[in-house]
């Protein structure tokens, strides 16, 4: 029995589960940090996490340039000289509002899924995820550039539509080919929100954003899969909408930007979450103590019922002492004895 692919799929149907599923990732400072304490670069593989993700990025890699600069498959120039998980981009590929000469990625490009079969048999036992980071809204900023695309949506719209819908086309064609193997979700990463309100506003969202995503969401629920979506910042507005286009699991449901207590009593029969642990507060600056205590009741009180994923409210920073690290293991471990 696949203990903890089934331990999911319970709390995603709002059930008790025998403890409280979760999934820790960590940025690459964090990682090194604890692999340095443990002695062991694979430390990670023995900490129980529920997830098994495959990112499409993985699937068309990056081409390194000089001084630690690297290129995605759509021409976007990323710096990793400060930020090595991610980076800042330096280019922009469409300097006008235009899609005239540029040349789409193929999502159906040899190779792109050699090793997926072999990933999904070798962590059959667990909640098995297809992640498609910068989906929407972060794709096509990062082509054209955010204040560009801010402005795209009052000043040219007909652009803009056209620049989302092919980007939806792209990911469409990763989704066709990601369901035909035995997954159990779709993660959609695409950050929305700041720490106070929408980015774009709501009304812009509803326009430009939510007829998209319900076109991917629709696709992965008609393959019976689970729609997970990632969106920092303050998108509490909009919750009822993300609820409405079939979003199942909503991460990072970050504490400083909403109440997480209150937003599970409103939310919690109709909405699963993922995160709640606070990145900016808790983890790198409260004691050990406090990093037990708070985790605890997120676990009990958030947790009940099912619904929930335990976890940091993000990829665990660089800035969390190590002391912290060692606290948040010990409470997600020590639910199973």
């Amino acid at each position: 029995m696949n203990i903890k692919k089934e331990r999911v799929k319970k709390a995603l149907k709002f059930q008790e589960t025998d403890f409280v599923p979760y999934h820790i990732d960590f940025t690459q400072p964090a990682y090194n940090k604890l692999a340095k304490y443990y002695k062991d670069e694979n430390f990670v593989d023995k900490i129980d996490n529920h997830f098994a993700i495959v990112k499409t990025r993985h699937l068309a890699p990056w081409k390194e340039l000089e001084n630690d600069r690297w290129q995605d498959e759509w021409g976007v120039i990323w710096n990793r000289s400060i930020d090595k998980d991610i980076g800042t981009v330096e280019n922009c590929v469409l300097p006008e509002p235009t899609l005239k000469n540029y040349v789409f990625p193929d999502p159906y490009s040899n190779d792109r899924f050699n090793g997926y079969k072999d990933f999904v048999e070798k962590n059959k036992d667990m909640f098995l995820v297809n992640a498609i980071g910068f989906s929407l809204f972060e794709r096509a900023w990062t082509l054209r550039g955010m204040e560009n695309l801010l402005m795209d949506m009052v000043l040219n719209p007909i652009f803009v539509e056209e620049l989302l819908d092919r980007i939806v086309e792209y990911n469409l064609g990763i989704i066709e080919q990601a369901i035909k193997y035995d997954i159990d979700a779709c993660y959609f990463g695409d950050d929305w929100g700041q720490q106070n309100g929408l980015i774009m506003g709501p009304d812009l969202w509803r326009k430009f954003i939510k007829p998209k995503i319900k076109k991917m969401y629709d696709r992965v629920h008609n393959a019976n899969l689970a729609v997970m979506i990632h969106s920092c910042g303050d998108i509490k507005e909009i919750i009822p909408d993300l609820i409405e286009v079939g979003v199942n699991v909503l991460n990072p449901f970050q504490p400083e930007v909403m109440d997480v207590y209150e937003i599970k009593k409103k939310y919690g029969k109709h909405l699963a979450f993922w995160g709640g642990l606070s990145t900016q507060k808790i983890l790198p600056y409260a004691t050990p103590e406090k990093v037990k205590e708070e985790s605890k009741r997120l676990i009990n009180e958030i947790g009940k019922n099912g619904g929930y994923i335990f976890a940091p409210a993000h990829a665990v920073p660089k800035d969390v002492p190590l002391e912290n690290l060692i606290a948040l293991l010990e409470i997600v471990q020590n639910q199973k004895t």
